[in-house]
This record gives C-alpha cells, structure tokens and sequence, in this order.
C-alpha cells in the first residue's frame, strides 16, 4: 500500500466523518416538525433527485453494465435500510446515552467481522488504536449522565444496526469492481424507495399525506436540513466514506469514526453554546489518540513502501474523484 494511497484514503475517512459529524444538529432541527421516517424519506429522495441530475450532465459516471448487481444489493440492504431501521428504532426506545454507547460499538464490530469475513485479522496497535477511540466515545456520550431504560427491544435494534453498519462496511470492501460513486447511487436509490414507501404509508394512516408533500416547502427550516443531509451525508459523505474503505480497508476506515463525535462535540459547543467539561476533553484526547495508534504502523508502513521506490498504483479514492 503506497503513502499516496494511504493518505488520500485517510483524507477520504476524515471528510466522511466531519461530514456526518454536523448532521446530528440538522437532524435534532427537522425531527422538530417531521417524523424520522418523512425526514429520512426527504433526505434521501432529494439526494436521488441531485445524483441523478450530475449522472445525465456527466458530472458524475456510473456504468453498470456487465456487471453483478448482486454486490451492490447487499450493500444498500445494509446500509441504509437496515441501518437506518435498527437505529432509527433503537434510539427511540432507548435513552440518547444507551443508544450512544451502544453505536461506540461500530468500529470494534468492523473489526471483528472484519477478521471473519475478509480474514484481515487486526494487528495488536490496530485493535489497541480502535478500542481506544470506541471508549473515547463512551466517555464523551456518558458525560452528559446515564439513563436507562433497559428496553430489551431497543438493545436489540441498536444491535441490528451495528452489525448491518459493521457487514456494510466489509461488503462494500468485497465490492471492488464498483466505484464509490457507484456503490452510493445504488445506497441512495434504495433508500428513496423503502423510506419514502415508509413514509407515505405512515402519513396516509395518519391523514397527514398534503402535509408530508408541501413540508418542505412550508418550513425553511426543514429544507436547510434535508439540503445538507441530502447532499452532505447521503451523497458526498458515504462517497468518501466508500473510497476510504477501498483505500484503507474497513477497519482503519472505521476507526476514523470518532472523528465524527468530536465534529459533533465540537458543532455543541460552538454553535449550540453547550458546556464543555474536562472529561469530555478526556473522551476527545482518546478518540484522537486510537485514531493515531490504529493507523500509525500503515503510515510508516507507506512510507517505507515509497522509500523502496515501489510502483504507485492508482487510488480508488482518485477513481472515485475521475467520476465527479
């Protein structure tokens, strides 16, 4: 794996997570006046609408043809119908700080499944380097107080969509011969039509369907949202984040994950103007510091590589920029 690789790989995974990291405040602001399932229906529905629009002017390139489609369905059945599902559930009938701890569990998940699935067993910094981070992020979640609500069904969603999160991750990895914009496209058009079929049922048994069409034309607030969520997360951050995984691999790529909850921490303090406490910034240091340790031996590992004077070959994440 050459330097040049590993780098943008790794740039890829950063600007995946801040991504996502500031989604969480867009996500708080629309479920004010929509449901999860009409914002999630919104949000990738607009997304599918701007993909589609890019691929016929040609400022994105897919090409399907003679290829498996099989990979691809895997895929987006994970992530996002499963996952979305699993959390989306999950976090409603549990608390915010059991939910949090729980999803800290993403990367020790990618790990393992990982090591199953890929035989890419983790190397002993790698494994210390993840760990770090997932307990950094426990930290930083259960700063706020824990609260139980020791709902049996909840735990098991929240279960549901690490491993479908985890598996996604993995299969997207097995997935080479797609393009990280392709491997998107494919996520988005599958999310449009189970969330939005979701939605319109939920609305029509509520007599709510008018409201569900015109909302966000109705609430400036709500489109903001489903503007950022849409092309920030469901289109540019999951590019990224399936470039940085035919990179780097999805275990380093996951490790990178506690980046999003300091963006996040980070949105809170600065522009909700919420406290900051000293153990927070302990949950921080250690979120940084397992992304240090986990990728520390590919960096060197890159370097040596590119001193030996080895060929470079091309990065997917460059590929995945050539279909822009």
């Amino acid at each position: 794996m050459t330097k040049n690789k590993i780098l943008i790989g790794s740039l890829c995974a950063i600007a995946s997570q801040v991504l996502f990291g500031f989604s969480f405040m867009f996500i708080k602001e629309s479920t004010a006046v929509a449901s999860p399932w009409t914002l999630l229906s919104w949000r990738f529905f607009v997304a599918f609408l701007l993909f589609t629009i890019c691929i016929f002017f040609g400022i994105m390139k897919v090409d399907f043809q003679g290829k498996s489609l099989w990979p691809m369905v895997q895929i987006a059945l994970l992530q996002p119908i499963i996952y979305y599902s699993g959390e989306t559930f999950g976090i409603s009938l549990t608390t915010t700080s059991e939910s949090g701890v729980i999803l800290a569990n993403i990367p020790i998940m990618t790990m393992l499944l990982s090591g199953i699935i890929l035989k890419e067993l983790p190397t002993k910094l790698q494994a210390a380097g993840i760990s770090t981070t997932a307990a950094g992020i426990v930290i930083i979640v259960l700063v706020k107080g824990f609260e139980a609500k020791f709902n049996v069904t909840g735990y098991i969603m929240l279960v549901i969509a690490i491993v479908s999160y985890s598996l996604y991750s993995v299969f997207s990895q097995k997935a080479a011969e797609f393009s990280s914009v392709e491997k998107t496209y494919v996520m988005i058009l599958f999310g449009t039509v189970f969330f939005t079929a979701v939605a319109l049922i939920e609305n029509a048994t509520a007599g709510t369907l008018k409201e569900f069409i015109l909302l966000p034309f109705n609430h400036l607030e709500f489109l903001i949202s489903v503007l950022y969520l849409a092309v920030g997360c469901s289109v540019a951050a999951f590019i990224f984040y399936n470039a940085a995984i035919a990179s780097i691999g999805s275990n380093r790529t996951a490790s990178y994950q506690g980046i999003g909850t300091i963006v996040s921490l980070i949105a809170s303090i600065f522009i909700l103007k919420e406290p900051f406490s000293f153990y927070q910034g302990i949950g921080t240091v250690l979120v940084l510091i397992g992304v240090y340790i986990a990728n520390a031996n590919l960096i060197w590992a890159g370097k040596l590589t590119s001193e030996k004077g080895q060929a470079v070959q091309e990065s997917p994440c460059e590929h995945a920029k050539e279909n822009f």
